[in-house]
């Protein structure tokens, strides 16, 4: 039997379970990332595809702590698109279309740099712990000890799949489930719950009839989710888009009493803005088509994932539904679409570290914290990674902040409100979007990582020659001055009587584009486009950042009133029983916590900042 030891110990092998490891690695933790399979490392279980609208901001983020899941979706890419590109730089989402086999390479290649990184092939069936801290784990093969255990487990925690009144145990089609880690989770006082997820079919794309279709070509400038990427090394090619049609939704509606999602064999709910093919027509009955997006699964395979109808309908079923939809009537089904149930931890167990409130030393990342998607799995993977290595070598948690990045957005949102369905990232979802653009991650966040020394020599290299840059041509907006003419005569329409400004002053103003003036300014031309174009963002959020900026400092400064953790809200006097209740189920860490639980009233924050502000004096008379 195997006895070993490591640092961190990270159980999953999704994206969650990636990032973990190579970041616990990057800090210098001897880790082991323990999974059923080898193989399937860095796996794309779902649609064939990284980033997105909010999404894309995620991998940009991970990406500036020197992640790896932006460099491995550039290295795979058969298509780049900037989504939202008609509306502001700070909600357009990069998102690139991936070939699965190549993803999977480049994520192996990438790990396979570190040297203190030992993959194993093994499985997990029990945590060991003493007196509430993580001791290691043991596996089917034997025992590992550590000083830390990152849990990902994705989908496959007591995971179990449905098709139509057919069930069977597994986290992923042809994968096993993991059994035993639920039980002994509730055996410890965890909250334990059940969500579902769901796939479409797979489709022959030599059966499809193209001509029917719309296609949807990338862009022709591409937009790399890494800044460390340079060049598109994977041949490019179109998606296409079809729709349902109302004979699609009597298909659908036919079968509905045969779906497990309908007929009861399912009871975790589901993604909403990801719902299966059978939850968009009862839903939305009034609607007589919903589109569909059909993605190549890579250049050296026939496969289509028809992004749009997931479903647990019975084959036939599946079948019908296919053939009603206009260019895939002769579609061959290769792989049945099916839903996937699994059980999460109530993510209001959690830490801003990640690391779990009953265990020391336990940290969860992904799906098993009620979230969906590659993206919010491979950030929280980030954040537990560097925790587990942070607390196994006894040093200070990293808290990611809300007000300086979509992670730590993300991160308080789960452990503050919970979740009640899959938790999916949006722009919408951050109060301070227009300073958290997908293009200036690296400045907001790559300084924290270069502290804790998760950089590497090349970021490393990269980001001071990017600094460098920037200020130079910050210099020049801000040193060099045109008229109104010079502006009128790049084309750009201005207002009001003549006069002189800055290159930065000019292009604060809508009308004004810093690409355009480059024909009456050359010194422009010196700036890198992609540094312009952030420039340009900058100029356009000027006004409002600077009234955002005032507001994160008295958000800070409420985040800085620590709460005192054996504080009792049971007789705090001043609350209303309602709110002593949720208090007390979430033992908010700050001020700033508590003003984001559903219910807390402006009166409650003040009586609570007081109490802070009374515990923190009485604190320092007690050392002074």
């Amino acid at each position: 039997m195997t006895s070993r030891n490591f640092d961190v110990i990270v159980v999953g092998g999704g994206h969650a379970g990636v990032e973990a490891a190579a970041a616990a690695a990057r800090l210098g933790a001897k880790t082991a990332l323990i999974t059923q399979k080898l193989a399937t490392v860095g796996a794309m279980s779902c649609n064939p595809a990284i980033g997105g609208l909010g999404k894309g901001h995620l991998v940009r983020e991970i990406d500036a702590m020197d992640g790896l899941i932006g460099r491995a979706a550039d290295a795979a890419a058969i298509q780049f698109r900037m989504l939202n590109k008609r509306k502001g730089p700070a909600v357009q989402g990069p998102r690139v279309q991936a070939d699965r086999k190549l993803y999977r390479l480049a994520v192996r290649r990438l790990l396979g740099e570190f040297v203190n990184l030992e993959l194993v092939e093994d499985e997990c069936r029990r945590l060991q712990i003493a007196n509430g801290r993580i001791e290691g784990i043991e596996t089917a093969c034997g025992r590992y000890g550590c000083g830390a255990v990152v849990l990902t487990t994705g989908t496959f925690l007591n995971g179990r799949i449905h098709v139509g009144s057919t069930q069977a145990e597994g986290g992923r089609l042809g994968d096993a489930a993991v059994v035993g880690l639920s039980d002994q989770l509730r055996d410890a006082g965890f909250a334990v719950g059940r969500l579902k997820t769901g796939t479409p079919p797979r489709l022959d794309g030599r059966t499809l009839d193209f001509s029917r279709l719309e296609p949807q070509w990338g862009d022709d400038e591409p937009k790399f989710l890494s800044a460390l990427s340079t060049t598109v090394t994977a041949p490019q090619t179109p998606c296409f888009i079809t729709r349902t049609t109302p004979e699609s939704h009597d298909r659908v509606r036919e079968s509905l009493h045969r779906s497990a999602l309908y007929a009861g064999g399912i009871t975790g709910p589901g993604p909403r803005y990801c719902p299966s093919i059978e939850d968009k027509i009862v839903r939305f009955g009034a609607r007589d088509s919903h589109q569909i997006f059909l993605e190549p699964e890579g250049a050296d395979t026939h496969l289509i994932y028809p992004n749009g109808i997931s479903t647990s309908l019975p084959h036939d079923a599946q079948e019908a539904l296919v053939r009603s939809i206009p260019g895939l009537e002769r579609g061959k089904i290769v792989q049945f679409g099916y839903a996937i149930e699994y059980d999460f931890i109530n993510p209001q167990e959690l830490h801003p570290s990640l690391m779990t409130r009953r265990i020391e030393g336990l940290f969860l990342a992904g799906q098993i914290n009620g979230t969906t998607g590659y993206e919010e799995a491979a950030a929280q993977g980030l954040a537990a990674g560097v925790n587990a290595a942070l607390h196994a070598g006894s040093r200070q948690a990293y808290v990611f902040d809300r007000t300086n990045s979509y992670i730590g957005v993300m991160i308080d949102d789960l452990i503050i409100k919970g979740v009640s369905e899959p938790y999916r990232m949006f722009t919408s979802r951050a109060e301070y979007r227009l300073t958290l653009r997908s293009d200036n991650a690296d400045e907001r966040l790559t300084p924290a990582g270069l502290s804790l020394g998760l950089i590497g020599s090349e970021r490393r290299s990269y980001f001071a020659k990017l600094q460098d840059a920037l200020a130079d041509a910050r210099h020049k907006l801000v040193e060099i001055r045109l008229t109104s003419n010079q502006i009128r005569e790049a084309g750009c329409e201005t207002e009001g009587p003549d006069q002189t400004r800055s290159l930065f002053e000019w292009a604060s103003l809508p009308a004004v584009n810093l690409e355009d003036l480059r024909q009456v300014c050359p010194a422009l031309f010196s700036i890198d486009r992609v540094n312009l174009e952030r420039l340009d963002a900058d100029a356009k959020y000027s006004v409002y950042v600077s009234r955002q900026a005032r507001d994160i400092e008295r958000q800070k400064a409420d985040e800085a009133l620590s709460l005192p953790q054996e504080i009792d809200y049971a007789v705090l006097p001043g609350l209303s029983n309602e709110l002593r209740a949720k208090l007390i189920k979430f033992h908010p860490a700050t001020v700033g916590h508590a003003s984001r639980i559903e219910g807390v009233t402006p009166a409650a924050l003040m009586l609570l900042a007081a109490h802070a502000r009374r515990a923190r004096r009485s604190s320092a008379s007690i050392h002074s």
